[in-house]
């Protein structure tokens, strides 16, 4: 991106973090070959720091919505005690394959890795670590002739895809989903999950910090066809509760 688009995708500016709209197709940071990421750009995000902002946490290349970034040392360290301790909260939005027979749930199913070869893949593993999804239907419908539904996924703890697996563990692979389940067949975009929501409690004597992304252009149709109405103009937005961003 120039760095003009990458300053555009700002959701959110003070004077200990960013909060980035991540677009889906680009890796946060490099892997092992290399290649282009997200942290190639953030020179554009100094804001008249002597140096760039850095990533506080990740989201999977192909998922789209709110990244929080660290605009310095005390900063990062701040923002990954409270990743660590569990009290950002976050919400995503997901298009899976499949009719939830229930409004909602908690998925509660520990998670390891499937295998070495396969690097970052997980599975459902009883000798796993121990993971927890809190989940909701938020609209069901009929999407390029199959069922689907809209769940707002609420994570409670962070393992490596613990969203993917836990939807496909169900039944309810998210679409797009090569690796668990939910491959897009022709024509269809790539995977419909978003990182709707997040809330920092980045101040101890302020409210937290809640920003929204907007749903973007590879899921609307999905959505809109469950019934989403669509986002008001504005690119992030403050929630009063979590019950709004479901």
């Amino acid at each position: 991106m120039t760095p003009q688009e990458t300053r555009a995708r700002l959701l959110y500016r003070d004077a200990m973090m960013l909060i980035l709209n991540k677009p889906a197709g680009i890796a946060v940071h490099k892997g092992p070959k290399g290649g282009v990421s997200l942290e190639d750009d953030f020179d554009a995000l100094r804001f008249g720091l002597p140096r760039n902002p850095a990533l506080a946490h990740r989201l999977d290349r192909e998922t789209a919505g709110c990244l929080v970034l660290g605009r310095h040392h005390k900063a990062l360290e701040r923002l990954g005690l409270l990743f660590k301790q569990g009290k950002i909260g976050k919400i995503y939005w997901a298009i899976v394959a499949g009719d939830p027979s229930a409004p909602e749930g908690l998925i509660d199913l520990p998670l390891g890795r499937l295998d070495a070869a396969r690097g970052w893949w997980m599975k459902v593993d009883p000798a796993g670590q121990p993971a927890q999804t809190r989940w909701m239907v938020a609209g069901r419908g009929q999407w390029r002739g199959r069922a689907v539904a809209w769940l707002a996924l609420e994570p409670l703890t962070g393992r490596t895809h613990q969203l993917r697996v836990h939807c496909a563990a169900l039944g309810w692979p998210i679409l797009g989903d090569s690796v668990y389940g939910g491959a897009a067949r022709d024509g269809e975009p790539g995977l419909q999950l978003l990182a709707r929501r997040i809330e920092v409690p980045i101040s101890k004597s302020k409210p937290a910090v809640v920003v929204e992304a907007p749903a973007p252009a590879h899921m609307l149709e999905a959505l809109m066809d469950c019934g989403f109405a669509g986002d008001p103009p504005g690119e992030g937005r403050a929630a009063e509760s979590a019950v709004e961003a479901l």
